[in-house]
């Protein structure tokens, strides 16, 4: 009896190898999209209209999870593995909020912001900061070693964050956002990012004023979070083309998404900013981060890995898609953040079938049940 038709009679079996005579044609386009040249790395422009930074988020915003803990060696290892995935930026952490996570970033800003591949290749290293000038100085410490430095800075622009939270009038944030860039400028920092947190519950008129003042005051990349993750797509990807249509200046800097994923929508939301004008996305592995977590890097990357180029427009990354299951097998191991079985592209269950009428399938053609392969993302198949 094959093994398909004990399926249908109500056994359970594994699925054996299958040999394609040819290759997965979605696996061709994978393969494409990754032996595209990265275009050269300019803090506020991308000569390539249609590359998208990958903005990556895990030991920072990923190690926040309830539970989540790295030592510094651990940072260190999951750092150099995101370089082998080919991250445009690591933000490695928050350098004011405590000895050892300003040690941490450093030490990944010397170690792996230095390591120059054949192709030119390095990461950008980012640390993050509140507006504080001790904060700024204590980012750019820790990152002005590595050869891209990048600091991140950030203040609130929503009302409810506003008035309960900073207990700071508009103008009030205007200006601390303003002396931040500029003290970042003062410093020797050419790489800036400024996020207004909580934008996607803010005045999108306000968010035009102090984001084109960061502008001015010489900002690279703009970073629009939808920070509880209150967005639906349609209504995050409209903020994006508003910005980019409203606020002075935007055709100068790098446009970010950074979105939450509190209603399930962070991969959504950030594909919609990028079919919007974003381009930059923060993710993290696994999408681990505050509460429900973040953007997950593996859906947004294949998800332009697959469909970019007939549906986005054109969209690309420079990640490459082979070193994914490794990063988020050390991601989940360091963590303690256990990857659900049934979570999209790294999930234990992503890639089994167990239906009969799936199995019968697979057996004669796996594209009848797979939109790409195991060994599109670096897992063997069994």
């Amino acid at each position: 009896m094959n093994s398909a038709l004990t399926s249908r009679l109500g056994g359970k079996v594994s699925l054996p190898a299958c040999r394609p005579r040819v290759a997965s044609r979605h696996t061709s386009v994978v393969r494409a999209s990754a032996g595209l040249k990265r275009p050269e790395y300019i803090p506020n422009r991308i000569d390539d209209p249609n590359y998208v930074r990958i903005f990556d988020t895990t030991l920072r915003d990923g190690e926040q999870s309830p539970g989540a803990t790295l030592t510094s060696k651990e940072k260190l290892d999951i750092a150099r593995q995101l370089a082998k995935l080919g991250v445009d930026i690591i933000e490695a952490g928050f350098p004011i909020a405590s000895p050892d996570d300003f040690e941490a970033v450093r030490a990944i800003a010397m170690e792996v912001g230095n390591d120059v591949q054949d192709d030119g290749y390095v990461p950008v290293i980012c640390g993050l900061s509140r507006t504080k000038l001790a904060d700024l100085e204590r980012a750019w410490d820790a990152v002005r070693h590595a050869k891209r430095p990048r600091v991140h800075t950030f203040i609130a622009t929503s009302e409810i964050h506003m008035q309960y939270k900073l207990r700071m009038s508009r103008e009030q944030v205007v200006e601390n956002a303003v002396a931040a860039v500029k003290h970042l400028r003062s410093l020797g920092c050419n790489d800036i990012e400024f996020s207004p947190e909580d934008a996607g519950r803010s005045d999108p008129e306000f968010l035009y004023q102090v984001l084109g003042e960061v502008i001015k005051a010489g900002a690279t990349t703009l970073n629009i979070p939808d920070t509880t993750g209150w967005n639906l797509p349609h209504e995050f990807g409209d903020l994006i083309a508003k910005i980019k249509a409203n606020t002075p200046g935007a055709d100068n800097v790098v446009i970010s998404t950074h979105c939450q994923n509190d209603l399930g929508l962070s991969t959504a939301n950030s594909i919609a900013g990028a079919m919007a004008g974003a381009r930059q996305i923060e993710c993290t592995i696994n999408g681990i981060g505050e509460r429900a977590g973040n953007a997950s890097l593996e859906e947004v990357v294949m998800a332009i890995a697959l469909k970019g180029q007939d549906q986005m427009g054109g969209l690309r990354t420079g990640i490459r898609p082979v070193h994914i299951y490794p990063a988020s097998r050390m991601v989940s191991d360091y963590s303690g953040m256990m990857v659900q079985p049934h979570k999209a592209i790294v999930g234990a269950n992503a890639f089994a079938h167990e239906s009969g009428i799936h199995q019968d399938g697979m057996l004669k053609n796996r594209e009848t049940y797979e939109i790409m392969t195991p060994e599109t993302i670096g897992l063997s198949r069994n």
